[in-house]
């Protein structure tokens, strides 16, 4: 929206402060500047809005606006006096202003620190969060306009608004004065008042996806009268669903007087219905969604799937298609999944709905699966139910232009009717935002996660939102570090998830095999050692074993308190002549089935070769195990089934654990399938028990730290016009930088000549060592660049003879001289900010293991002690570290304090964009910096610290 040539013109229109929101209750609606063009809106907004509120407002009657108090709220300069608006449907709904204060508590005639805030909001959406996101949005644009404090005055009675000051989580005052509850707010972002932040957010996303995936009645929208076609297809599934809401067939096409398409009603338009819809599965042509959308959105649909294709994966056209697809549906507080979806399905017997292309519901379970692609979602629904493992929920959000595997994530981790999350991702839109839900989400139940299009390098046809340019590695570490199982196929994804869905987490990596083949056993031995487990010699039951066998084996291992889990390794029994026997699958599992049942809790999986009927019989367990939880109930004859049931409660802190039915046993066709799934479920159990003492980031009280001075020095080198690229610091600014955090580089002198070299080994003192600083020999000892152990002024001459001899010039070469440190290991240490991913800090040992091998470690910053730990130990060449093939161990202490140092600088000042230190030497006593490389930028914006909105493209 462009301002009027009435506005200031100092002051351009702020696009950039209009927002999507979702709110409290699932809808959405849009944040934006109120310009001199909104004088109808406001005045409309105004005439309805009780006088109650209107009193509250301005403390005493005022019936209606004034043409002078008209034009004083839609005149803003935005930097002294701003005004937002909340519209759905392009209607005000709400509307905030501050007005900068002197200390008098008079209008500012200079720039002063202080505004003054009012809030206003109809009283139809009160109780809707809209005040509370209305506050973090214009605390935003007061802090971006040089504003610390709001202060406020509100009546006593208006509760309703001083809890809205209460709860935000900003340090605030309170006095009552001269009748009115006087209110400071320091808008300084606080701990409290981000975790209010995410905690809305969670709620408000949660709840947006169960009013998608719970809804009262249903509408498809394109239901041809003819058999076939996409919307007579999604009909068809609904209903075949047992769909416990009300449905209804819409087509603009439709003969007056049809009454009914497949038994259900039949309608022109959504608006004809003449009762609520709270989702429409819309499936008409590209160039008719828009007519559709607007017909949802003027009669209060909650919720869309668009299944119509034809937008991003057809171009630019197609994707400003779906950009004004998005605003549309937002604009009318709706929430999208899609276009080009395949649909969603929820097996909760309160909902039975099946709003996909699937011909066939899956069967209840414990399991929520998100997909991007249609394609891949069919083959994992298909893949799910060949091995009886049952959904609670199914997405395939197609082009995902709004909602979201985060979406999905923020509903998920307080479903009660899912154990184990599952998501088939190509690009990852928001890292930050992931990592963190993803993070939360896995220290209450399993997320496992198979990422499609690791090295194209491009973005997915259709996809709004942009790839993530993290390289692939980093996003796999950065998944590991918030407890996320990422794997690599959708095989593996079922593989895993079937087990944890089904078995309880194992408490180490202590492994029993038993079985009728000795050989089987043996690969199944191999596999566990190959993915760090520890096997026990597999027991050879024989090939004569019985069923009952089988059964008190399996009760023996499970009793063992030196086995935290068991692998069942089996293959057809041969009767006399010669054929297998039939029916042993089923009597063979049932009694595995028994013996899990009455053992100790530890996880079982079994291995099986051509065992007709084991895996099915293993799967049917469900129906003897424990109950589960009990369901939202349906609602009662006769009641109101507008909307959807009410969101679940977060788990209690003594529920947050992964407590899978019991008895459900996955079986796999190959020994290294079912060893991996049971790895991934040792490694995820060592998260969750880590992650309930995660560690700490130390203060460093010992006067090591100077932030205060660093920061002045980051002002300095950057100056008041920085360039956006930024600049990389010399030797001796990234050396006085990185010492303001008490991490030394060894000092190195410029030797441009002979004499220049012997003067610089007078002070540095023998011996010393002579290294090329030219790009393309930088850390290429190999090439003959690095003389060391110069012991002597003869030494010395002597090597700058033959390196200038050798490769060039002193002025092609650069040479320089820096003290010898201790022998010891070579690392490095590097910590970059990635616009997506945030501070990331990286270690690895220096040379071929890490340049060529890729052998680094990631962690996002800040890092703690327990993170800098396990950083050293997660690269694979990390025994070279401890003492490997009787070598002395190097001082890690001291490389884990320094791994602290640099991830506290980078995220104690964002302007540090990057930082190599190459070689570290760590030596049995301390380390040595040796080379040391810094970059600075003005920092990157931070989408995660600000105001909660919904992604825009």
């Amino acid at each position: 929206m462009e301002p009027t040539p009435e506005q200031s013109p100092h002051h351009a229109y702020p696009d950039h402060w209009e927002a999507d929101v979702v709110l409290r209750d699932g809808g959405t609606a849009c944040i934006r500047p109120i310009t001199t063009d909104d004088a109808e809106r406001l005045v409309s907004f105004y005439e309805q809005v009780s006088d109650e509120s209107k009193y509250y407002r301005f403390f005493a009657p005022y019936p209606r606006l004034s043409a002078s108090d008209v034009h004083r709220f839609t005149h803003h300069d935005y930097v002294d006096r701003v005004g937002l608006a909340v519209t759905v449907g392009g209607d005000f709904i709400a509307t905030v202003r501050f007005d900068r204060i002197d200390e008098r508590g008079l209008p500012a005639s200079a720039p002063a620190d202080e505004a003054e805030v009012a809030f206003l909001v109809q009283d139809a959406h009160q109780g809707r969060g809209v005040a509370s996101a209305l506050l973090e949005h214009i605390a935003a644009v007061a802090r971006e306009r040089g504003i610390r404090r709001f202060a406020a005055e509100v009546l006593p009675a208006n509760n309703k608004m001083i809890k809205v000051f209460r709860d935000a989580g900003f340090t605030q005052q309170r006095s009552f004065e001269d009748g009115s509850v006087h209110l400071t707010l320091d808008l300084e972002p606080t701990a409290e008042s981000l975790a209010v932040q995410r905690a809305r957010e969670q709620r408000a996303e949660a709840r947006s996806v169960q009013r998608l995936l719970a809804p009262g009645s249903v509408a498809v929208v394109g239901v041809g009268r003819a058999e076939g076609g996409v919307g007579r297809t999604v009909l068809r599934n609904l209903l075949g669903s047992d769909f416990t809401g009300r449905t209804y067939a819409v087509n603009t096409s439709f003969a007056a007087g049809l009454a009914t398409v497949d038994g259900v009603p039949a309608h022109r338009s959504v608006g004809e219905i003449g009762e609520p819809v709270d989702l429409a599965v819309v499936a008409v042509p590209a160039d008719r969604v828009p007519e559709a959308v607007a017909d949802c959105g003027e009669h209060g649909v909650q919720g869309v799937v668009v299944l119509s294709a034809g937008y991003g994966e057809r171009g630019a056209d197609g994707r400003e298609r779906q950009r004004e697809l998005v605003r549309q549906a937002r604009s009318y507080g709706m929430r999208i999944i899609g276009p080009n979806a395949f649909g969603i399905i929820n097996t909760s017997d309160a909902v039975r709905l099946n709003a996909s292309l699937a011909p066939e519901s899956p069967q209840s379970g414990r399991i929520g699966l998100f997909t991007q692609s249609g394609a891949i979602g069919i083959a994992l629904l298909s893949g799910l139910h060949r091995r009886g493992a049952g959904l609670s929920s199914f997405i395939s959000a197609g082009n995902r232009a709004d909602v979201s595997g985060n979406d999905f994530l923020q509903y998920w981790f307080e479903d009660q009717d899912t154990d184990v999350a599952l998501l088939y991702l190509e690009s990852l839109g928001n890292p930050r935002k992931f990592t963190r839900l993803a993070r939360r989400t896995a220290a209450v139940k399993p997320v496992v996660v198979v990422k499609g299009a690791r090295h194209s390098g491009t973005n997915p046809p259709g996809h709004a939102v942009p790839v993530s340019r993290i390289p692939d590695a980093t996003v796999s570490a950065l998944m590991r570090q918030a407890g996320v199982i990422r794997v690599d196929t959708v095989t593996e994804m079922v593989d895993v998830g079937l087990l944890l869905a089904g078995q309880p987490l194992p408490d180490g990596p202590r492994v029993a095999i038993l079985g009728n083949s000795e050989s089987l056993g043996l690969l199944t031995y191999d596999a566990c050692l190959a993915e760090g487990l520890r096997p026990r010699p597999p027991r050879d039951l024989t090939t004569a074993a019985s069923p009952q066998d089988f059964r008190d084996a399996l009760a023996e291992a499970l009793a063992d308190p030196g086995c935290d889990g068991v692998i069942v390794t089996a293959i057809p029994w041969v009767g006399e002549n010669g054929e297998a026997q039939t029916g042993e699958g089923e009597v063979l599992g049932a009694a595995l089935r028994d013996a899990a049942a009455d053992g100790p809790a530890k996880p079982v999986a079994v291995v099986h070769v051509e065992m007709g009927g084991l895996a099915q019989a293993l799967a049917d367990a469900a129906g003897t195990a424990a109950p589960p939880p009990p369901r939202r109930p349906a609602a009662p004859a006769g009641a109101e089934p507008r909307g959807p049931a009410p969101a679940a409660p977060a788990p209690a802190p003594d529920e947050a654990r992964h407590t899978p039915r019991a008895g459900r046993i996955p079986a796999y066709p190959a020994a290294e399938r079912a060893v991996r799934a049971l790895a991934e479920a040792v490694k995820y159990a060592q998260w969750r028990r880590q992650a309930a003492s995660p560690g700490k980031v130390p203060e460093f009280l010992d006067d090591t730290i100077d932030a205060p001075g660093t920061a002045a020095l980051i002002d300095a080198l950057l100056g008041t016009d920085p360039d956006p690229r930024g600049r990389p610091l010399t030797h001796d600014e990234s050396q006085e930088l990185l010492a303001g955090y008490g991490v030394p580089v060894r000092p190195t002198l410029p030797a441009p000549d002979a004499g220049a070299a012997v003067a610089a080994a007078g002070r540095l003192g023998y011996p010393v060592a002579l290294k090329t600083t030219a790009p393309h020999l930088r850390h290429r000892a190999d090439l003959g660049g690095v003389r060391l152990d110069l012991v002597d002024e003869e030494a010395l001459r002597r090597a700058y003879d033959e390196l200038t001899s050798l490769l060039g010039s002193p002025a092609e070469l650069r040479p320089v001289v820096q003290a010898m440190a201790p022998r010891g290991v070579d690392t490095v240490v590097r910590a970059s900010i990635d616009a997506a991913a945030g501070a990331v800090l990286s270690f690895g040992l220096a040379g071929a293991p890490s340049e060529l091998l890729g052998d680094t470690a990631h962690r996002l910053v800040p890092v703690t002690d327990r993170d800098a730990a396990e950083l050293i130990r997660s690269i694979k060449a990390a025994p070279v570290l401890f003492g490997w093939r009787g070598s002395a161990p190097a001082d890690t202490a001291a490389l884990e304090e320094l791994l602290l140092r640099v991830s506290r600088l980078v995220d104690d000042h964002p302007e540090v964009v990057s930082v190599a230190l190459e070689p570290v030497v760590v030596a049995t006593s301390g380390l040595s910096v040796l080379g040391a490389s810094v970059r600075l930028a003005p920092p990157p914006a931070r989408s995660d610290i600000g105001p909660r909105r919904l992604p825009s493209y």
